[in-house]
């Protein structure tokens, strides 16, 4: 009997896991609760790590052919006065691949379509994981019972799989933040790929896509549960007076296709990502804010380190224990980094502290930008054989 490997959420870091498993041998199968996948999400940046992470998994050519890679843009004020520039083909000649822009549907279904028929099961809730043996971990999804030498809880921030390993951690906090993004119904003329502007406890960005839409994102500082009547017409009004494009992204976003959530993290870092034969991924194990663009980077990342792992011994103990010591310190270090960012960006709103970081960035070379940047896409992901 070959190995087995249950995965709990049918995710970017859950998906990439399966597939992860499936080309060093276990036999893989995730359990999603949505009973219909309606892949929602706007869209997502991916940086050379996550892209090198998705290489490794055999689906790397499909999402760069997908994507659309960000050269120009930066940052800037809300009146559009520039702060930074991107320099996207130096990141592309230091680390062999530009940051690419994808909708997040798109990602899901390149994901999805390099799993076998039957690998993915939907509206399937694993009520409760327990380990019944030294090798063995039983999955009650109700009618179903599955059992595996493996469970990957890739069930995201609010992950019941994590509460129960770990009963007196204090679980996920409001990061101060909240986001609303869509993707435009239609082609919009944009001058660069990818902006940021960041005012006064507010930030807009946009990612350009191949078929000229784009999408955009608005983060503000609100206390958590928040929430508009009408969502566009709220961001209307508080964006109407910044630079272009910004106006014209919202005029041409329908408003039943904006998104609104809060931002939360994993302030207090977990002890550990392993547990028996339990192994956690992604938003599970090391949620953190978007102010990097390193969330789904780094559940890339850690699909691709269990895989090797598991691939490079017989003892599935041991690979946990290997995959927690290479995962955890740069996940954790990364998700500090996140936060870092944040309160020096959008979350920023003394005028003095704004106008200080402001002239701070102008003065900044862009080779010591660049170089920030390639300190968390600079991995190198180990071989799948």
């Amino acid at each position: 009997m070959g190995s087995t490997a249950v995965v709990v959420g049918g995710g970017i870091g859950g998906l990439a896991a399966a597939i992860g498993l499936r080309r060093i041998g276990w036999d893989a199968t995730v359990v999603e609760r949505a009973a219909t996948l309606e892949d929602a999400g706007a869209g997502i940046s991916l940086a050379a790590n996550g892209l090198r992470a998705l290489d490794e998994i055999g689906v790397g050519q499909a999402v760069r052919a997908a994507s659309r890679g960000q050269y120009t843009g930066g940052t800037r004020t809300p009146r559009g006065r520039r702060l930074s520039r991107m320099d996207g083909s130096a990141l592309e000649k230091a680390v062999g691949t530009p940051i690419t822009g994808i909708p997040r549907s798109t990602l899901h279904h390149l994901l999805r379509a390099a799993l076998p028929a039957g690998a993915l099961l939907t509206g399937v809730r694993a009520a409760s994981v327990e380990q019944t043996a030294p090798d063995t971990v039983r999955v009650d999804c109700g009618d179903t019972t599955l059992h595996a030498h493996l469970v990957v809880a890739a069930d995201g921030i609010g992950s019941s799989i994590r509460g129960r390993l770990f009963p007196d951690h204090p679980g996920p906090v409001h990061s101060g933040s909240t986001v609303l993004r869509a993707i435009t119904d239609h082609p919009v003329g944009l001058d660069t790929d990818f902006e940021l502007t960041w005012g006064r406890g507010a930030e807009f960005g946009h990612i350009a896509f191949p078929d000229g839409r784009a999408e955009w994102h608005a983060v503000l500082s609100l206390p958590p549960a928040t929430r508009f009547a009408d969502p566009l017409a709220e961001l209307r009004l508080r964006f109407h007076d910044w630079h272009d494009p910004i106006p014209a992204l919202l005029a041409a976003t329908r408003p039943e296709a904006v998104l609104h959530h809060d931002v939360a993290e994993l302030r207090t870092p977990l002890p550990s990502y392993a547990v028996g034969r339990i192994a956690l991924l992604g938003d599970a194990a090391h949620a953190m804010t978007p102010h990097l663009g390193q969330g789904a980077c780094q559940a890339l990342e850690d699909a691709v380190t269990l895989a090797a792992a598991l691939a490079a011994t017989p003892d599935a103990d041991a690979a946990l224990t290997r995959y927690d010591a290479e995962r955890r310190p740069r996940s954790q270090a990364v998700a500090r980094a996140a936060r870092k960012a944040g309160r020096m960006g959008q979350q920023l709103s003394h005028p003095v502290a704004v106008a200080l970081r402001n002239t701070a960035m102008r003065l900044t070379p862009s080779r010591a930008s660049t170089r920030m940047i390639l300190r968390h896409h600079t991995w190198t992901p180990p071989r799948l054989p």
